[in-house]
């Protein structure tokens, strides 16, 4: 309803309306954690639990084995438990996820839940809409048959220009099965199409926007039709019936003409008889209709079955006067052209490890050859068969069990009902598959919410489709998921290498701590130190690392397992090395100094500057986790030169400026010192490119994928 008032009968109230079945099955969707929300939980549980046992042990050995009061080997392990939480990752990854949301914008994808961005990047299989999303959602009447005769419709798109031709023997003739056809497409309809500054313009359906083109062309005028066979109730469609009803008035008196358009599955069952080119009515060739339509759908057409059925004195139809009796009239087949960009779009998808799989209402048979000509599917065989293709009706009659490997193996399914969505969803779900799932209506709600990326349309989508996903496309596009998912790949890749990058000096910065216990010496940095250390490195150096660029050969790569680690072993090793590396030049300069009879103020100076340049050359490996960065370029993010002009400044005042100086217990150091500094760090720079060239060889030489992922 759009505007003015009405007055309806309730038939049902709460649980029992439509709207109540969607709110009870969209009630049983479960809400599942994303990838990354399982991966970080269980890296921070296993961090916490090192942290404690450390921080534990710490204690001990401060207070047992070297003789220190409690409350210094309490301080000491507050310093140790400080230093290795890693306290810049939760803001870290907001910055990056949102990075990744505007990135995502920017391509067509409004992100409605935030962590959805990386969740995309380990999709692995897409369950997308045929019409609008993999096609341009613009129909044509190409071809009708009616009367045992086809007859090919000129023209494209929206425009009424164009004509129909009968397609075999002589010219065209007038065929009544024909003009019936037609009238049905033009009386059994909602939608409208009218010319708007020099551009057709469709209201409605754009399936009933065809039909009404196809009567133009007929030389039909819908509203001396209207008005010469006024419409007195209908029976709407619905995916579940799969048909449309229309009663209307048949001239005079008490005469009354129903109309009825929908798949051939729920047509032909209802019909008796069939109209013949002169208007005879003749029994009904059951075999010959289903032939005809196979035919079409082989050419990829979309197939609708029109019928009619006279009934007398009756206002108002029933789902009782349309079980049967009807007299077939034929076939509209239209064709709805695939977009342009999304052969490629699957071609990468499936380079890239994700299973593209087609969800449509239409045929069979034209769900396979759509689907073939996307490269989804294997194109028919000479009989018309398309292997890798279930319809509804074969899916309801498998049980839940069953269905788990029968839609593993199917690239496509035809005339699917919202609920068989949810149960698609389900079942790809039991097999361990990262599911994205489009959906524009009502009734898709609850596959989208089931889902783990829930995908609606901006343009054709309902409020209730949007309310449900995670993304919104705005263009309706497939090629916009691909890209999304190459973009949720970026993100990830991102928050790997900021923990990457975050983590040694957690590490490092524990172990000194540790180091210092076990050799009963003066911490060689104090807890606040720790502290400016950590808050200065990620803000200013890792959050840099939020706008790296997407890495080449991203969608190369297979998808990521759910189940994996956030952290492969070869990553693992890094982590270690590189803590190691910066608690051995933290310690040792530390002691070198001192030893030198360098103040131990200086000498803490010297230690924490030695982690901070650490981690700012080391923040140049993790730019990539597998390439060089003599490859990656040093200049290709401009924001990782922005990040360490603010921490050299700001470790100059750390170092130089009195008030700072107080507050951090530092003190100025000589040029002799930062060259050391500088040494040590370019150690670590060059450490790091070495045991990566070590690894990929070694990874290369077992045929294993990136460490990466």
């Amino acid at each position: 309803v759009t505007y003015g008032i009405g007055t309806g009968i309730v038939v049902a109230i709460g649980d029992a309306t439509e709207i109540g079945r969607i709110s009870e099955l969209i009630s049983t969707a479960s809400v599942l954690q994303t990838p990354l929300t399982r991966r970080i939980a269980k890296l921070s549980h296993i961090l916490l639990i090192v942290i404690l046992i450390t921080a534990t042990f710490t204690f001990v050995i401060g207070h047992t084995l070297r003789g220190m009061d409690w409350h210094d080997s309490f301080i000491a392990a507050v310093a140790l438990a400080v230093g290795a939480i890693p306290e810049g990752l939760p803001a870290a990854l907001t910055i990056i996820l949102a990075i990744g949301v505007s990135r995502m914008a920017r391509r067509n994808a409004i992100i409605r839940n935030l962590p959805a961005v990386e969740t995309l990047g380990s999709t692995t299989i897409i369950c997308s809409d045929k019409t609008g999303t993999l096609t341009e959602n613009a129909m044509t009447v190409q071809e009708i048959y009616a009367g045992g005769e086809s007859w090919s419709v000129s023209g494209s798109g929206y425009s009424p220009e164009g004509q129909i031709d009968r397609m075999e023997g002589w010219d065209s003739v007038k065929s009544e099965a024909l003009l019936e056809c037609i009238y049905c497409g033009v009386l059994c309809n909602d939608s409208s199409v009218f010319e708007k500054e020099s551009k057709w313009v469709v209201e409605g359906d754009p399936t009933e926007a065809a039909l009404l083109i196809s009567g133009q062309k007929a030389g039909i005028d819908r509203d001396e039709l209207n008005e010469k066979m006024k419409r007195l109730d209908l029976i709407p469609f619905e995916s579940e019936n799969q048909y449309m009803a229309t009663l209307h008035e048949a001239g005079d008196g008490e005469n009354r003409i129903v109309y009825i358009k929908g798949s051939s599955e729920a047509l032909l069952p209802r019909c008796k008889s069939e109209l013949e080119p002169d208007g005879k009515i003749i029994e009904f060739d059951s075999e010959r209709a289903l032939d005809a339509a196979d035919s079409l759908a082989l050419k990829g057409l979309r197939v609708l079955a029109f019928a009619r059925k006279e009934l007398k004195g009756k206002d108002e139809i029933s789902y009782d006067d349309i079980k049967n009796g009807f007299v077939f009239l034929g076939y509209q087949a239209m064709i709805d052209p695939p977009r342009e960009e999304v052969p490629e779009s699957i071609r990468i998808c499936h380079e890239a490890g994700v299973k593209v799989k087609m969800i449509t209402g239409d045929h069979a048979m034209t769900a396979g050859v759509i689907a073939s000509r996307l490269g989804i599917s294997n194109p028919p065989d000479e009989y018309g068969y398309t292997s890798g293709v279930m319809t509804g009706h074969d899916i309801e009659e498998l049980n839940d069990d069953e269905l788990i490997d029968a839609a593993e193996e199917t690239m496509v399914f035809a005339r699917v009902t919202p609920e068989i969505k949810l149960r698609l969803v389900k079942a790809h779900q039991a097999k361990k598959h990262v599911v994205a799932m489009t959906g524009d209506g009502v009734n898709d709600a609850p596959a989208l919410r089931q889902a783990n990326i829930g995908i609606a349309m901006g343009i054709a989508g309902t409020e209730a489709a949007r309310e449900a996903s995670d993304m919104v496309l705005t263009d309706d596009n497939f090629a916009t998921i691909e890209a999304a998912i190459e973009e949720g790949r970026g993100v990830y890749d991102n928050i790997l290498k900021f923990i990457v990058w975050t983590l040694p000096t957690n590490g490092g910065e524990g172990l000194v701590v540790l180091l210092a216990m076990l050799l009963g010496t003066t911490l060689p940095i104090l807890p606040l130190q720790i502290l400016w250390i950590n808050m200065t490195t990620a803000v200013c150096l890792g959050m840099m690392l939020a706008f790296e660029p997407k890495e080449p050969g991203l969608m190369q790569r297979i998808p990521r397992d759910p189940s994996a680690p956030i952290l492969s072993l070869q990553l693992v090793n890094r982590i270690i090395l590189v803590s190691l590396l910066l608690c051995a030049a933290a310690f040792g300069f530390y002691f070198f100094e001192t030893h030198r009879g360098v103040e131990e103020i200086v000498a803490r100076t010297v230690a924490c500057n030695v982690f901070v340049f650490g981690e700012m050359f080391y923040l140049f490996n993790c730019r990539s986790l597998t390439r060089s960065i003599f490859k990656v370029g040093f200049f290709s993010n401009p924001y990782i030169w922005l990040g360490i002009s603010i921490t050299i400044l700001l470790q100059l005042g750390f170092t130089y400026l009195p008030f700072m100086n107080r507050i951090f217990h530092t003190a100025p150091i000589n040029g002799d010192m930062w060259l050391r500094i500088i040494g040590a760090s370019f150690l670590i720079f060059f450490t790091v490119i070495l045991e990566k060239t070590i690894v990929s060889k070694i990874m290369a030489i077992r045929g294993k994928p990136d460490i990466a992922l």
